[in-house]
């Protein structure tokens, strides 16, 4: 990689030349004193946008303490929660390794063909608080820690393959802009407001990572089903410290599924732990989520030839050009008995590798390296929080030279506590010893260039992968982006962030510029001037989620609404089918005391109606008598049940007796509107999808 052609001679930041004054020139440099950016200390910094690098490709730099002192005054803002990923849900579970890698890698945890590693892994939000909720529209974390037999690999990721910056020096910005604003403290976990996208219309490098985060998968159904990735791209060495590149996969067994903006929205209101209630109950219940792990290997030599810069965090490798090799399977089997002590508590480190994993010089990795370390001694508040038992290796014992520091819980035993020591001979314990042989090794990367801040020119395209993404999605999802970016910028109160967003989406796709701006009533911009002219890459086909699995009830729940009179007869009928092909049932009533049946059993309720809106589940049956109909007309949140089910797309099944019922809520008849009389089973198979069809009656798409 070290002699790629367009290494230099390297760019300034891709917001540059929005930054620029009449004259040209960067406004730091023509900027009066009490208007310079500065470090803490008063020194003015001279490059806001790109940390310090050993050639334009090559690694961060230590000595760079403008990223350190930026980053780690970022790092200890908020304690004790998370200022990222604040709100999380964990469980207990194993990794087994099905396919090895030996030849690319002497880690064992990816050449142990069969071995089972127990892991810990953390989904979470970003952008909100600990007290949030858990569906706004939002990238989910994805954080797996291998407690392996030589030392923890924490692989820290995401639900979305590339992020919005290319620098962690950026970091800070990004997070700053997207949390809440900082004279009036909110929007709570909302995307949606001047800052964030003011810094967006700034920084084109984010616009792929745009695409993503509003799309459908921006509001994912369940976090059993969200995929998850390594994002940045790493190294394998082997026994002969021979490396190739590697992105890593998480592919959820249950496929990839999402909701819709106005389901997600209401399931705030009715539930705001529905993600973390899902993921609990589904575990306690045995229906263990899991996960297929995959990797995508290429040399440095493949890596060269992509078009486009592997160290770019911004960009994913099409799975059509390197096919995603599957070696493992994640099973999540056991919750967590105390959220505080494990779900808190854990901490992530990119830097927890075991030997034969290894970086890469993607600068928003080299960042990640540092601040993670740092973030934890905010949060935890000592040097020793490796040793609570949640952190703790426990496939392999651990032991050095560190010694004391703020709630040390280990007793060190002898008189040495430096190495190289020679008491071992004096019948002293001498303590362990390095192990140049299996002990962690680093790429020999041979560097060259000037230290610099500097990117380089390969990092220049900011928008062939988006409109990449765009146009490989179906008319739907297309449809739900466009709309999804309405919305968003309706929130922004500034004519001209949004008129500079609509101006960048021109470098993406016309007919989606064009649709976002007829959805804001604005006359289309002239396009802005893109660092690098997009290119057409061909589509992807698995970057879509409609249609990309199989339709399946496995992990979704069926509502029956009941009320006295009802025939039990079809109610079991229904849960059989339901529960057969893998879904589960919930039983809605009136009152949560349940309801008589026709024959004079009661029926045990799971939910009160007022209380079980139909957005907590994938499909509602409607199983009422004539009575219990003609009540529930006369109830409002019986016809909003039954209006949402309609209006989100779901399979509603029904009896003859609720018909009035359908007709109140505005149900007209399509193929997932079926009356469950003739055939539960049809009923539960069509449960399992959604009616896309249907879309364009009930909302209008931008």
């Amino acid at each position: 990689m070290a002699d790629r052609k367009d290494k230099a001679p390297g760019r300034e930041g891709p917001d540059a030349a929005a930054l620029r004054g009449n004259g040209g020139e960067l406004h730091q440099t023509e900027a009066a004193p009490e208007r310079r950016l500065t470090t803490n200390h008063g020194v003015p910094i001279g490059d806001n946008q790109n940390s310090l690098k050993g050639g334009a490709r090559g690694p961060s730099l230590l000595e760079d303490f403008i990223l350190r002192e930026k980053i780690q005054h970022f790092d200890h803002e908020r304690i004790p929660e998370r200022i990222v990923h604040a709100r999380g849900s964990a469980a207990h579970g194993f990794f087994e390794l099905t396919q090895s890698l030996d030849g690319f890698t002497r880690a064992k945890i990816l050449t142990e063909v069969g071995e089972k590693t127990e892991v810990f892994v953390r989904f979470s939000t970003v952008a909100g608080g600990a007290g949030s909720v858990d569906t706004p529209r939002d990238v989910r974390g994805f954080a797996v820690k291998f407690y392996t037999k030589e030392g923890n690999w924490d692989l820290v990721g995401n639900d979305i393959p590339v992020f919005f910056i290319q620098d962690a020096i950026k970091f800070p910005d990004l997070i700053h802009a997207v949390k809440m604003e900082a004279d009036r403290g909110y929007p709570q976990a909302a995307s949606a407001h001047d800052t964030f996208w003011d810094l967006i219309g700034l920084m084109p490098e984010s616009t792929h990572m745009v695409m993503w985060a509003m799309s459908d998968r921006g509001i994912p159904r369940s976090l059993r089903m969200i995929e998850g990735f390594g994002v940045n791209t790493f190294r394998l060495l082997n026994d002969r410290d021979e490396a190739v590149f590697v992105k890593f996969h998480w592919r959820p067994k249950l496929g990839l599924q999402s909701t819709c903006w106005d389901e997600a929205v209401k399931i705030a209101g009715a539930d705001p732990d529905y993600h973390r209630r899902d993921l609990y109950e589904a575990i306690a219940a045995g229906d263990f989520p899991e996960w297929e792990f995959g990797v995508q290997i290429v040399t440095a030599e493949e890596a060269d030839a992509l078009p486009f810069d592997i160290l770019d965090a911004t960009k994913l490798i099409p799975e059509e050009l390197v096919p995603i090799r599957f070696i493992g399977r994640l099973v999540l089997d056991r919750n967590p008995d105390n959220f505080f002590a494990e779900t808190e508590q854990v901490a992530f480190l990119p830097t927890n590798m075991p030997p034969g994993i290894d970086v890469s010089e993607d600068p928003l990795l080299q960042g990640r390296l540092f601040s993670y370390q740092d973030t934890q001694l905010s949060r935890l508040g000592t040097v020793n929080f490796h040793q609570l038992p949640i952190n703790r290796a426990k496939g392999c014992p651990f032991q050095n030279f560190q010694r004391d520091g703020h709630m040390q819980t280990a007793v060190p035993t002898g008189r040495a506590n430096y190495e190289p020591n020679s008491l071992a001979s004096e019948g002293e314990i001498g303590g362990p010893r390095e192990d140049p042989a299996g002990g962690f090794r680093t790429f020999g990367l041979a560097l060259d260039g000037p230290k610099t801040r500097l990117r380089p020119e390969s990092f220049a395209d900011h928008y062939s992968q988006a409109r990449m993404f765009y146009r490989s999605q179906t008319a739907i999802e297309q449809a739900h982006i466009a709309s999804a970016i309405v919305f968003e910028l309706s929130k922004v109160t500034l004519a001209a962030v949004r008129l500079r967003m609509i101006a960048n989406l021109r470098n993406v796709d016309e007919d989606l510029a064009t649709r976002v701006a007829k959805g804001l009533n604005v006359e289309l911009p002239e396009a802005s001037e893109p660092a690098a002219p997009p290119q057409d890459m061909a589509p992807s086909p698995a970057l879509r989620i409609i249609g990309k699995y199989p339709p399946s009830l496995k992990g979704r729940t069926v509502a029956i609404l009941v009320t006295d009179g009802a025939d039990g007869a079809i109610v079991e009928e229904v849960r059989h089918a339901v529960e057969s092909a893998g879904g589960s049932v919930k039983i809605v009533a009136p009152r949560i005391g349940g309801v008589t049946l026709a024959n004079g059993a009661l029926l045990p309720a799971d939910g009160q109606l007022a209380g079980s809106p139909s957005v907590l589940f994938d499909a509602v049956a409607l199983i009422v008598s004539e009575s219990g109909c003609a009540e529930l007309v006369k109830d409002s949140a019986a016809v909003d049940f039954v209006q949402d089910a309609f209006v989100h797309l779901k399979a509603i099944g029904h009896v003859p007796a609720a018909a009035a019922l359908l007709d109140k809520a505005g149900v007209t008849a399509d193929e997932l509107i079926l009356d469950v009389t003739k055939s539960g089973k049809d009923f539960a198979t069509a449960a399992a999808t959604r009616q896309w069809d249907r879309e364009p009656q009930v909302r209008s798409l931008a």
